[in-house]
C-alpha cells in the first residue's frame, strides 16, 4: 500500500477540521474512547471537529492553532492528514504542514467565496510545489446546494491559481458536516457528476517526483565506534545510491566509492529516499556533519549566494541585510539577507518591485549570502537540500521558511 500525506488548508471557519472528523468518522477510523469524548452527553450530537482540535484552546475558542496529525487508511491506501490553521496569525503553522505534502484541499466557505486566506495559502502551496490541489467548496447545505454557486467559486478560484504552475485542480462540492460527498456521494446534488472526497484520494495519481534524479545524503553523524568502522549517517533526500557508486563530497569535491551501506543493522546492496542509512566509503575522507555526500548524476550549486522565495513568519519586519543563522538539512551557518528583490501581492497574484522590508506572513524573493560555502539544488528539484529556515540568534526562534528558486509568478 503507498501512502498520499495531505493537508487541508483554507481560512478559518471554512469547516477543516470538520473535513477530517467526517473523514475519519465516516471511514471508521475513530477509537470507541475518542468517540465518547467528542460526543455530547445531553444530546448525543458529534463535535467531529474536536477530533483534531486537541489543544484546550483549541476547543474554547473553536479554532486549530497547531497543525494537528492524523492517520487512517482504506482497503488501497494509507493516509497522512495535516489540519493546518486558517489563521493568519499562524501562517507559519501552515507553512510547516504543508512542507511535506502530496496534495492540499483548499477549503472554500460557500457562503464566503474565493478570500484572501485561500489566495495565500494557495500561493504557499505553490512555492513549496505541491503538485495537486483539491478545492473542497463546503457548507453548500446553507446555499441550498445551488449549482451556480459552485460554478462562481470554481470559476474564480481557477482563474487565480491558473499560473501557479499546479499540475492538477480539481473542485468537489460538499458539507462536511452533513456528509455530503465527503466520503459517501451526495443524494442533494444531482447536479454533480464526479468523485467524492474520499473517492479521490483513493485514486489520484502518485508519481515518482523528480528527487529520485541524483542522489543527496546530508551528512548527520560521523559514527566512529572502533577504529576499523567509519560510517557517514543520514538520511537520503534523494536519488537511489547503490554499493559501488561514485560520490563526490560537498563542499570539499573530495571523491570516493561506496564500499558499504548499512541499514537496520544490515548491509543493503541500495538505498531509496527516506532511508536512514550509514555509508562506508573506500577511502577515509575529511568529512563531517553538515556536509553532502551526492551519488553519480547531476551536482548540486555550490557557493555562498543564491535566491529564495521566502515567507516571513516573525513580527518584527524583516529588512535588507538582516542577519541569521541560516539552517539547511543538517548544515548550520551564518547568512544574512542581502537585498529584498520582490513581494507577492496576495489579493492579485502579481510582484511587487522592489522592496525593502518584509512584514509578517509575506512571501517574496530575497538574495542570500551565507558566510560559508553551501551545497544547494533548486526546491523544485530536492526539497531537502533547496529549504532553509532562518533562525535570530537572540531569541533562537525561527523567523523565516525560505525555498531556494523563483517565485511561481
Amino acid at each position: 500500500m503507498d501512502m498520499l500525506r495531505f493537508i487541508t488548508a483554507g481560512s478559518v471557519d471554512d469547516g477543516k477540521s470538520t473535513l477530517i472528523g467526517r473523514l475519519l468518522y465516516d471511514t471508521n477510523s475513530v477509537f470507541a474512547d475518542q468517540l465518547e469524548a467528542i460526543t455530547n452527553k445531553e444530546d448525543g450530537e458529534v463535535n467531529l471537529a474536536h477530533l483534531t482540535d486537541g489543544l484546550k484552546a483549541e476547543r474554547e475558542q473553536g479554532i486549530t492553532i497547531d497543525v494537528a496529525y492524523k492517520y487512517f487508511s482504506s482497503a488501497t491506501r494509507k493516509f497522512i492528514i495535516a489540519d493546518a490553521p486558517g489563521h493568519v496569525q499562524y501562517t507559519r503553522n501552515m507553512v510547516t504542514g504543508a512542507s511535506n505534502s502530496d496534495l492540499m484541499i483548499i477549503l472554500i466557505d460557500a457562503r464566503k467565496g474565493v478570500i484572501e486566506q485561500t489566495r495565500r495559502h494557495t500561493l504557499i502551496g505553490s512555492i513549496l510545489k505541491i503538485p495537486r490541489i483539491l478545492v473542497a467548496i463546503n457548507k453548500m447545505d446553507l446555499m441550498n446546494f445551488d449549482e451556480k454557486v459552485f460554478q462562481k467559486i470554481d470559476s474564480d478560484y481557477r482563474n487565480f491559481a491558473r499560473n501557479l504552475g499546479f499540475e492538477q485542480i480539481e473542485t468537489i462540492p460538499l458539507s462536511a458536516l452533513k456528509g455530503d460527498n465527503v466520503v459517501n456521494p451526495s443524494t442533494s446534488m444531482p447536479w454533480y457528476k464526479g468523485e467524492s472526497i474520499m473517492q479521490y484520494l483513493d485514486t489520484v495519481s502518485l508519481e515518482l517526483k523528480s528527487e529520485l534524479n541524483s542522489a543527496r545524503l546530508p551528512v548527520q553523524i560521523v559514527i566512529r565506534p572502533d577504529s576499523e568502522y567509519r560510517g557517514y549517517a543520514g538520511k537520503l533526500s534523494g536519488g537511489i545510491l547503490r554499493k559501488g557508486d561514485r560520490i563526490t563530497a560537498f563542499p570539499s569535491g573530495m571523491q570516493s566509492r561506496v564500499a558499504a551501506i548499512d541499514f537496520d543493522g544490515k548491509e543493503w546492496e541500495e538505498a531509496i529516499p527516506g532511508m536512514s542509512i550509514s555509508v562506508r566509503l573506500e577511502d577515509e575522507l575529511d568529512i563531517s556533519r553538515g556536509d553532502v555526500i551526492t551519488g553519480p548524476g547531476s551536482y548540486p550549486k555550490l557557493g555562498t549566494q543564491f535566491q529564495a522565495a521566502i515567507c516571513w513568519m516573525e513580527p518584527t519586519p524583516l529588512y535588507e541585510k538582516n542577519r541569521f543563522l541560516l539552517r539547511q538539512g543538517t548544515k548550520s551557518v551564518r547568512a544574512e539577507v542581502f537585498t529584498i528583490d520582490s513581494k507577492l501581492d496576495i489579493s492579485t497574484a502579481t510582484r511587487q518591485d522592489p522592496a525593502s522590508i518584509m512584514n509578517l506572513n509575506e512571501i517574496g524573493l530575497v538574495t542570500i549570502r551565507t558566510a560559508q560555502p553551501v551545497a544547494w539544488d533548486d526546491y523544485s528539484q530536492n526539497k531537502e537540500t533547496g529549504s532553509f529556515i532562518l533562525i535570530d540568534e537572540n531569541t533562537n526562534q525561527s523567523v523565516g521558511a525560505g525555498m531556494i528558486g523563483g517565485l511561481p509568478i
